[in-house]
């Protein structure tokens, strides 16, 4: 079934392909690097994670770009707090979120660009602007886009501009709907940035938020791709601003299909640090839990549904997941090593419901009561001794398939190989750390990389591995 979407920008469901039939180039909106990210932020990730398995189970490559945002007013602010430069503070949560990543079984993403590395694209992408009269320069140095402009301003996040103020100016990264005006693409310098700043065509400063992530999806993207996604706090400003800029100088739509996921509470209330209930991944796991459990709680709640997230869930969760190993567990004994034959019947309608059930908007609710249907009728079937060894390895075989999508049906460690496979994991988040400018991460993966038996050549064409 071909898969269907919400599409926020029209607020209706509609069926999905990718543009080229073949590839879906998505972006997704990343972490500040700030600090380190909270179980909010990758509730969104892990939504992200299961929309990008779901498109590859349709058979689709996956073009995914995520950026990693290590300029704006909080790491600027942070950094200067703690006395560090810039990219030696952002390097450290930058390694920290990927080994988060990790740890909740999400997949990489094919290009995690920073925002420091691609500022010549954001300034090129304001030259445009400028030229093209949807941009003006302040007084200051600063440059802001002019949103009475573009009289589509306000679609994505409907926004009634009536009442709006001709010319008022927005300099802060994140502003509420009632501060709506033009908003700011370059920032001049001044002395809360210390030695933060590159040259441009107006003068010292550093690019804003927004115009960030429409430099770096249409470097990797182009000027028109499928989907871009994120959270509801990023509908407006975050996107409604990126749409305006990509849009008004290119001519042409940024993405055909935008998807938000509901916001995260805590035991029924908004996450908070002045309630004690705001929890990073590492709290969580410093407290017993396992990635694996906090990504079957995240993952759970259908995507556009507030997720609220308890301990109880978590128990839930880790009751859920040995009910799924025991499955397991008892299926591999009847199937004693054979080959996988014929699916039983209640196994193949499984597998077409479970299908359907993600290709309706990621009901993954749907999929999940398909999974422990399969579990029921499995256990049913071995108690009555009416499941044969090889249907046994087929039934096995499709919990494999779902886990693709999934990510929480193998026990943690099952599977994993310190092989090749492993070392390439190491080098792809080598070249993270690279891109990161996180030059002692790069150096201790390059030598745990040399540890495996495994050199790395980088060349112009990428990074090589061949054995030593």
């Amino acid at each position: 079934m071909q898969p269907r979407l919400f599409n926020t920008l029209t607020r209706t469901v509609e069926p999905f392909e990718p543009m080229d039939g073949a590839t879906v180039r998505m972006y997704t909106c990343g972490p500040t690097v700030h600090d380190y990210a909270h179980i909010g932020n990758f509730r969104a990730y892990v939504f992200e994670d299961l929309l990008r398995r779901v498109l590859k189970f349709h058979g689709w490559d996956v073009r995914q770009v995520m950026n990693l945002t290590d300029v704006d007013d909080k790491t600027i602010r942070k950094s200067r707090a703690a006395g560090l430069p810039l990219r030696e503070y952002t390097a450290r949560y930058t390694t920290a979120f990927f080994e988060d990543l990790d740890a909740l079984r999400i997949e990489r993403a094919e290009h995690y660009p920073a925002a420091t590395a691609h500022v010549p694209d954001m300034i090129r992408l304001i030259e445009r602007l400028i030229a093209g009269g949807y941009a003006y320069k302040s007084d200051d140095g600063s440059v802001y886009f002019r949103i009475e402009r573009f009289p589509a301003y306000g679609r994505l996040a409907r926004l009634d501009l009536s009442g709006l103020k001709p010319g008022a100016r927005v300099a802060q990264d994140e502003y509420e709907k009632e501060h709506v005006g033009d908003f700011a693409l370059w920032k001049a310098w001044d002395e809360a940035d210390g030695d933060v700043a590159w040259d441009s065509p107006w003068g010292r400063g550093r690019p804003g938020w927004h115009i960030e992530c429409s430099a770096m999806s249409m470097r990797y993207l182009g000027e028109s791709f499928d989907i871009h996604t994120g959270g509801q706090d990023n509908i407006f400003p975050h996107h409604e601003d990126e749409i305006a800029q990509s849009e008004a100088a290119t001519g042409r739509p940024l993405a055909r299909f935008w998807l938000h996921c509901a916001h995260l509470i805590v035991e029924g209330r908004k996450m908070s640090k002045s309630l004690n209930n705001f929890f990073t991944l590492r709290d969580l796991l410093q407290r017993g839990w396992t990635g694996r459990e906090v990504r079957y709680v995240l993952l759970g709640t259908h995507y556009r549904q507030s997720l609220n997230f308890t301990f109880d869930s978590l128990g839930a969760a880790r009751a859920a997941l040995r009910r799924l190993d025991e499955f397991r567990e008892r299926l591999e004994t009847v199937a004693a090593g054979a080959s996988p034959g014929a699916a039983p019947e209640w196994a193949a309608g499984a597998r077409a419901a479970f299908h359907d059930a993600l290709a309706d908007d990621l009901n993954i609710s749907g999929a999940l009561g398909v999974l422990f249907d399969l579990v029921r009728d499995g256990h049913r079937a071995m108690d009555a001794n009416a499941l044969a060894p090889a249907g046994a390895a087929a039934v096995l075989a499709l919990l494999d398939e779902w886990d693709r999508v999934l990510a929480v049906l193998r026990p943690d460690g099952d599977g994993e190989e310190d092989g090749e496979a492993a070392v390439q994991e190491l080098l792809r988040r080598r070249e993270v750390a690279r891109a990161a400018r996180d030059w002692a991460e790069a150096d201790r993966l390059r030598a745990e990389i040399a540890a495996r038996g495994w050199i790395v050549q980088d060349t112009p064409q990428g990074p090589k591995l061949r054995r030593r």
